[in-house]
């Protein structure tokens, strides 16, 4: 199970400028809703933007993260 701060440390580390809020949906570490603006996200599309947040979070998104809520902007 990965934890808020984990998640948010990963982004941290992709998207240092960013404003990131995370939330367990569920409290079992596995469904998430996130949101995060970003200016890295400037310009792109919200397809774009979205695949940016998957590539930051690697391999949870194959196991780990189940489920997530995304929010993304500029």
């Amino acid at each position: 199970m990965i934890t808020e701060q984990e998640i948010r440390k990963k982004l941290s580390e992709n998207f240092p400028d960013a404003d990131i809020e995370v939330y367990d949906l569920t409290g079992g570490g596995d469904h998430w809703e996130l949101r995060i603006s970003s200016p890295a996200f400037s310009g792109k599309s919200l397809v774009e933007q979205h695949q940016m947040v998957y590539r930051s979070l690697g391999d949870w998104m194959k196991k780990e993260i189940h489920a997530l809520k995304l929010h993304t902007s500029e």
